[in-house]
């Protein structure tokens, strides 16, 4: 089947890094639909311009800085400003609440607000507004539901700060341990305790949080598409079936310092050569396997231009189709490290920052959301390689997700684009699965 144009995108415009953000596009078809499009309208234009970068028009939203500060008062006031119950968990995750929060079996939706280095405005954020906006349809349809029903923006989920994603959800699951949290660092040097107090949450009361989510019967999160198999088969909405397993690891090749312009290629024992051929191998390893391997941060010391390097420390982001193939792919990796080290004089030693196993979304609460969304045609049921909230989620909640398309299939990027007619039918989709699960 042949995709259909996307003549609307709610994108940046493509006026330049410095011009102001802006949402354009068409309304979307069907009675109720002008009326969900104005609602998420509002919202998406109050929200996009909080942490975007004049320079390079991406978002900057880290945790707990002054972006994701706005970001959380933001939620808050769009959580007040539907009489819901508010209220911040000691994880740092924010809540809204219809209903009492305390009577179990709770429908939840949400995403996150944080972003990557210079991320696009819907990895997380269409998640957050289009619960909002699902919402607001529910009660213009005037339907009410017989479940506590809340939104969620959980915390960190990124780890672009402090380099384990999911954080706020994984101290929640129990995944992350208060211990370990409190001691990461960010470039600076700066705790995730310290972050977390100056923004005025206490870090001592992190960690796990069963009681919470002993409350909750089933999470639905909405994320754009991180790839681009909506938009081959023409759907604009489609359901989620599994999460890659996928993690993080840290090289530190560590070689010695010296002059780069009287030291012989002879006798240098340089970290940059071992990297760079590490990159390499990754690459190799991982199509042969037909997995991902990615090295997309990496840090250099001493850092001087006519100075050889004494440490490069690359992180690599691995992911696989299962658990056997992505753990051959990381070692085959790192056997390559340790083998070309050895010819260059260098030290390698890595280390795994985070893991997330295969996810297998409950099946029965994935069929009710397709047997709710079907219709007249089937909806799409895909896996993805990208992780979320609801995959860490899933070992103590039923969980399920939904994916709006995305027609380049680019994310983590300013690129990262959505058709709004798609927009609101991702809102749409959310409704009549809130609906279905919360109110009958």
């Amino acid at each position: 089947m042949t995709p259909p144009a996307h003549p609307a995108r709610l994108a940046l415009e493509d006026r330049g890094p410095g011009a102001e953000p802006s949402v354009s596009g068409r309304g979307g078809s069907g009675e109720r639909q002008p009326a969900v499009g104005a609602s998420f309208q509002t919202m998406w234009r109050d929200l996009l311009p909080v942490g975007r970068d004049s320079g390079t028009g991406g978002y900057r939203r880290y945790a707990w800085t002054p972006a994701d500060t706005d970001c959380r008062a933001w939620f808050r006031a769009q959580a007040e400003s539907r009489a819901l119950t508010y209220e911040v968990d000691r994880n740092g995750n924010q809540w809204a609440w219809q209903g009492d929060p305390t009577a179990g079996d709770a429908v939840v939706t949400g995403s996150h607000l944080d972003s990557v280095p210079d991320g696009g405005p819907f990895d997380g954020p269409l998640g957050v507004i289009s619960s909002f906006a699902a919402l607001d349809e529910l009660r213009a349809r005037g339907a009410t539901p017989a479940r506590p029903l809340a939104l969620v923006n959980f915390t960190d989920e990124e780890g672009a700060r402090f380099g384990v994603a999911c954080a706020g959800s994984r101290l929640s699951a129990g995944q992350l341990t208060p211990e370990r949290a409190r001691e990461l660092r960010d470039a600076d040097g700066v705790s995730l305790a310290r972050a977390m107090e100056a923004a005025g949450q206490d870090p001592e009361a992190i960690g796990p949080d069963p009681e919470r989510l002993a409350r909750i019967g089933a999470f639905v999160e909405l994320h754009i598409e991180q790839g681009r198999a909506l938009d081959l088969s023409g759907d604009a909405v489609g359901v989620a079936s599994a999460i890659w397993p996928h993690g993080r690891w840290r090289f530190d090749f560590t070689g010695e310092a010296n002059h780069a312009g009287t030291t012989r290629l002879e006798d240098r024992r340089d970290p940059m050569l071992t990297y760079a051929n590490t990159v390499l191998a990754a690459r190799k390893k991982a199509r042969l396997a037909g997995a991902l391997a990615t090295f997309g941060k990496v840090s250099v010391e001493p850092n001087g231009v006519n100075a050889i390097a004494s440490l490069v420390r690359g992180w690599l982001d691995s992911r696989a189709a299962d658990e056997a193939t992505l753990a051959e792919v990381v070692n085959a990796i790192e056997q390559a490290a340790t083998e070309r080290g050895a010819r260059d004089g260098v030290d390698v030693r890595v280390v795994r920052e985070s893991f997330t196993p295969v996810v297998e979304f409950a099946h029965d609460l994935r069929d009710r959301l397709t047997a709710l969304l079907g219709g007249a045609a089937p909806v799409p049921v895909l896996a993805t390689g990208a992780g979320h909230d609801a995959g860490i989620l899933s070992a103590t909640v039923p969980t399920a997700m939904l994916f709006v398309r995305n027609p380049t299939g680019v994310s983590h990027s300013p690129a990262e684009s959505a058709a709004e007619d798609d927009c609101v039918a991702g809102v749409t989709a959310l409704a009549d699965v809130l609906e279905g699960l919360a109110c009958r």
